[in-house]
């Protein structure tokens, strides 16, 4: 029968200091569970997308906290393997203010999800009737054997006829733009909708343009991309973003409009851009809608703590209505 949306990648518990506190002040850390992945499969089920998220958990407390952080918002995650032997990821988050910028510590190493192996997750029967799979960098530099597995989930995707998105998501604390380019490339005849940024782009495939709608034009031509999508964000201070989303496919281009937005959290945010333009692209049908609704959930998803988003389908579609009234109570 298959899903509307399945996902692949680490997630994490999350500890971050409460009241902008530093690492040194803090006695006690609020707990969250984040991971690029688990992000848009969360985000796409509150949606009303039937999603799965499939990873691999240090079987303890830690990993049961959160898997049940999945299936508090309806996703699947009949598909997780547990390994008792080995543990979950962590990451610490020290949230600033302008000059101060935010900081992240990862303590991820040798963790589960980095020991996957070729073979271990049966992907004909997660993928089989699927519509989307979706994946990011980040997965594939966690290991070799997790580079081997993510190449095996999308040549399954694509004999499948599921169509396969990927968000570039480099992280350069995990891999070398090198060691990221020699992944990327020969993936990308995998891959139906790329999800980047400008930066990323000119690090990861080493590719730059006169602006946005050259670079894209250049990734389309290159590697047959059926849509390029490149989130913009403006940074005049930590607190205070503008952001939008442009999309580039088969000539045309799609631009969503720009949010001001008041950053509470932007953890989470590209993610959830994801997630909702990969349910106007199932749903709506259409790719200018996509951009929009894209736009506008992660716009909204800023204003809300932690990696999930915590936005409901109707605020998204009141945003992109323009039927807010103003910054008033909503009673």
């Amino acid at each position: 029968m298959g899903y509307d949306v399945v996902t692949f990648g680490e997630v994490m518990l999350r500890l971050s200091p409460p009241n902008f506190m530093r690492f040194e002040q803090t006695t006690s850390f609020d707990a969250h569970a984040g991971g690029a992945e688990m992000n848009v499969a969360v985000a796409c089920a509150r949606l009303g997308l039937d999603s799965a998220y499939v990873t691999k958990l240090g079987d303890n407390s830690i990993g049961h906290f959160i898997r049940n952080k999945a299936r508090e918002h309806g996703v699947d995650t009949s598909h997780i393997l547990w390994d008792s032997e080995s543990r979950c990821g962590v990451y610490f988050v020290e949230f600033g203010a302008a000059p101060r910028t935010n900081r992240v510590i990862y303590d991820r190493r040798e963790s589960a999800v980095s020991k996957t192996r070729p073979g271990e997750f049966p992907w004909k029967d997660i993928l089989g009737g699927t519509k989307l799979f979706h994946t990011s960098g980040i997965t594939p530099a966690l290991s070799k054997s997790c580079a081997e597995s993510t190449n095996e989930v999308l040549e399954v995707a694509q004999e499948e006829g599921c169509k396969v998105s990927y968000d570039v998501n480099y992280r350069g604390k995990l891999w070398s733009p090198d060691e990221a380019n020699r992944f990327t490339e020969p993936a990308s005849e995998f891959i139906d909708i790329l999800i980047t940024t400008e930066e990323d782009t000119k690090v990861v495939y080493g590719i730059e343009g006169k602006d946005y709608e050259d670079v894209a034009k250049k990734l389309t031509d290159k590697f047959g991309f059926e849509v390029v999508i490149i989130t913009l964000r403006e940074t005049p201070s930590v607190w205070q973003n503008k952001w939008s989303v442009f999309a580039y496919s088969d000539g045309k281009v799609f631009r969503s409009p720009t949010y001001d937005v008041e950053v509470v959290d932007r953890l989470g945010g590209g993610d959830s851009c994801s997630a909702g333009f990969i349910y106007g692209y199932l749903v709506l049908k259409d790719l200018q809608k996509a951009v929009d609704f894209g736009s506008a959930f992660s716009a909204l998803k800023h204003s809300v703590p932690g990696d999930l988003a915590f936005v409901y389908k109707t605020e998204v579609e009141k945003l992109i209505k323009g039927r807010e009234r103003g910054l008033r109570i909503d009673r």
